[in-house]
């Protein structure tokens, strides 16, 4: 047991000016470091401004906006003066889409890149798929020229009918001559000193 203890005991440096030093676990995450600013989920910042854009990107957000709008300038003419919050030059209106401007152009263009970061993606699958797809047709087609010239070597059908004629022809024209059918074999049998003359 005491050498097991020695072993996982960590090591100091000797001497008399050296420190011992703090070694970091890699098995184990680091701790939390304080931050000042705070964190937010980069994806659903991302989801939201998407959302977002896609409001204003409407008929429906126009049409509430004009409504805001008209309701704004009537309140601040039609209503008693002690009711009204925007006098007629209506600034603080235009501080208002001022604002709605400037934070709604940011998440446009937020919205925009994370549009063109999904599109380049699909492209770069895209382009990857017809490389796929090239490389197969090529190989479909040295396999069909493969196929093709295997093809002009075997026998097909009108080969061996043409071939079966012939010999049928031949067949015949021996019936001619000697009015039965003649194999090779049997006439090797019948006159063996032709057949070693033909040989």
């Amino acid at each position: 047991m005491a050498p097991e203890r020695e072993s996982t005991r960590e090591r100091t440096p000797a001497g008399a000016t050296a420190a011992p030093r703090s070694r970091a676990r890699l098995d184990q995450p680091r701790p939390p470091r304080r931050r000042i600013l705070p964190e937010w989920d980069p994806e659903a910042f991302g989801r939201l401004s998407e959302k977002i854009a896609r409001f204003l990107g409407t008929g429906r957000f126009i049409v509430w906006m004009t409504v805001v709008i008209i309701a704004w300038v009537l309140w601040n003419v039609a209503a008693p003066r002690h009711l009204r919050f925007d006098e007629y030059p209506f600034i603080f209106l235009t501080l208002m889409l001022s604002l709605q401007a400037s934070y709604a152009a940011p998440l446009i263009l937020l919205a925009q890149n994370r549009q063109d970061d999904r599109d380049r993606v699909n492209l770069e699958q895209d382009r990857k798929q017809n490389e796929r797809s090239i490389a197969d047709t090529e190989y479909l087609t040295r396999e069909v020229a493969a196929l093709r010239m295997g093809l002009g070597e075997v026998a097909t059908r009108d080969w061996i009918r043409s071939e079966l004629q012939d010999v049928v022809k031949e067949l015949e024209e021996r019936r001619r001559h000697d009015g039965h059918v003649v194999f090779p074999a049997e006439r090797a049998e019948r006159s063996p000193g032709r057949d070693a003359d033909d040989r």
